[in-house]
């Protein structure tokens, strides 16, 4: 999250009051994350979290807003967007789309456990299928589209070995797209970006997922492949820990188990999440835009992960 767009007191103040929230007692900026404005916002009635989104479109926000309303109906634990007296859950703040939703309860879990990981791995394949019946489509705005045309951006800012590596995995990735087993793979609603710092836990249960503003259509393997590279992994040399993934795996095939394709595709698709994140970090750190507050993240983190399942594949 960062602070892209100010927003007064007296602002936030209006909108929570439009949405019978009660009144505002305080607001704070949050500083994660690179995509949104967020602030955190405390009423008499509750916590919620006030976003102002910087790219999304008023034409795609209620893909991912009304994504958020159907899992929380079919019982997964995710921020529930506030709708106003006439059932408009998109806003408009400083003349930018903007939403408000209820804060969950805990805290993100930075060092997980395995348990913690199983955790995530149940509850990541209860989202997919609960999404099966989502009928909004939009596709993932940060796949192999995405990176064809991004990494000729960054691509002047990197030596000649990142380069190289870069360069080979694109050709790769999008040798393994235009394949049979690729196409036959399950696909529907992902959340594409659940790292640690997007899941919630208060004494050790899971409370929720959240920031789905990444969230399209895909296939399932690659939401998969991200949560290895995140959740399973040393994160100072992005090799993967075995234990972690297989109980995580293991949770995950115990609610929806893996087709033969996916089952083989697993590792091309831990090297996608690695290269998208890479991609995306290189575009940030290289070509920021102007924030309040903003936390870049290191993209040399996504070229280790990426290097390790290379040359360590994790496969079941």
């Amino acid at each position: 999250m960062a602070v892209f767009t100010e927003v007064s007191f007296d602002e936030a103040g209006a909108l929570l009051s439009s949405l019978d929230l009660g009144q505002l007692q305080s607001i704070k900026g949050a500083a994660g994350g690179i995509e949104n404005t967020n602030y955190f916002v405390d009423t008499d009635q509750g916590q919620f979290v006030l976003t102002l989104f910087e790219r999304l479109t008023f034409e795609q926000l209620p893909f991912y807003l009304y994504l958020m309303k159907h899992l929380a109906t079919h019982g997964i634990p995710v921020p529930n967007p506030v709708a106003d007296a006439s059932g408009n859950i998109l806003h408009r703040v400083k003349g930018k789309p903007a939403a408000v939703v209820n804060k969950l309860r805990g805290h993100s879990e930075l060092a997980p456990t395995a348990a913690h990981c199983a955790s995530v791995g149940e509850m990541l394949a209860r989202m997919h299928l609960a999404g099966l019946d989502y009928p909004r489509r939009q596709p993932n705005l940060r796949g192999l589209n995405w990176w064809n045309d991004t990494v000729p951006l960054v691509l002047p800012q990197l030596g000649d070995s990142p380069r190289s590596l870069i360069l080979g995995e694109l050709a790769y990735q999008n040798h393994v797209a235009e394949s049979a087993a690729y196409r036959s793979l399950p696909r529907g609603a992902i959340h594409a970006d659940l790292f640690r710092d997007n899941v919630m836990f208060e004494n050790s249960q899971l409370t929720g997922f959240f920031d789905f503003y990444f969230a399209g259509c895909d296939i399932f393997l690659f939401d998969i492949g991200i949560c290895l590279n995140d959740w399973c992994i040393d994160l100072a040399s992005g090799a993967l820990d075995a234990a972690r993934a297989d109980v995580f795996m293991a949770a995950y095939q115990g609610v929806r188990p893996l087709t033969t394709q996916e089952r083989s595709l697993l590792p091309s698709q831990q090297r996608a999440g690695a290269l998208r994140f890479w991609i995306s970090r290189l575009w940030d750190f290289h070509l920021p835009r102007e924030a309040a507050v903003l936390t870049a993240h290191d993209p040399g983190h996504f070229e280790r992960v990426l290097r390790e399942r290379l040359a360590h594949p994790y496969t079941l």
